[in-house]
């Protein structure tokens, strides 16, 4: 019995150490290395302390900021996720007209892009659509007094390529366009 047990123990023993230490510390290691932004969050500074990541939806209300998709978890890093609703759910329908209302008293009564009214599948995505980000150009640079031409070409400065040239959509990150928006009246 004693012959079988001591390899094993061994085994066992050696396993844990490589696979439980040894690859993790490497893996942090290489990618501390080659990707450290990534590594640690990919998380934006703003005068010297951070702002928020690049990869997690922040809840911007006030009329003076781009605001971001709705969040079904309040942007809640650990607890991504949606409503669940169905297209036809009166409580979906209920939360999409309260925010076309919302929005629509604000900025006029051009048409309110979908990713303004819904939230995403993760509840987290920092992105809009170019198409969201112009529709409120007017209510940002009113808030802020700032000429509308200006506001919208910092959007158009902020619009983010598909992947590779054809992997996705263009899309805008709100933290990010937000930050700059700041930056105007520093």
């Amino acid at each position: 019995m004693l012959t079988l047990l001591r390899p094993a123990l061994l085994l066992w023993c050696g396993f844990t150490l490589l696979l439980g230490l040894v690859y993790p510390l490497s893996m942090t290691g290489v990618a501390q290395l080659l990707f450290p932004a990534q590594a640690n969050g990919s998380l934006v500074y703003h005068n010297g302390q951070v702002g928020g990541s690049r990869l997690i939806g922040q809840s911007f209300t006030a009329p003076n900021y781009f605001w971001g998709r709705l969040s079904a978890v309040s942007y809640d890093g650990a607890s991504s996720g949606g409503t669940n609703f169905g297209p036809l759910n009166p409580a979906l329908l209920k939360q999409v007209d309260d925010r076309i209302d919302e929005l629509g008293a604000k900025s006029g009564d051009a048409q309110v892009p979908v990713d303004l009214v819904t939230a995403s599948g993760s509840g987290l995505d920092p992105q809009i659509s170019p198409e969201a980000a112009y529709y409120q150009v007017s209510r940002v640079a009113k808030a802020r007094n700032l000429p509308e031409a200006k506001v919208k070409d910092l959007v158009t400065a902020h619009i983010e390529n598909p992947t590779l040239g054809v992997l996705g959509e263009p899309v805008v990150n709100v933290l990010l366009l937000n930050i700059d928006l700041d930056s105007l009246h520093e």
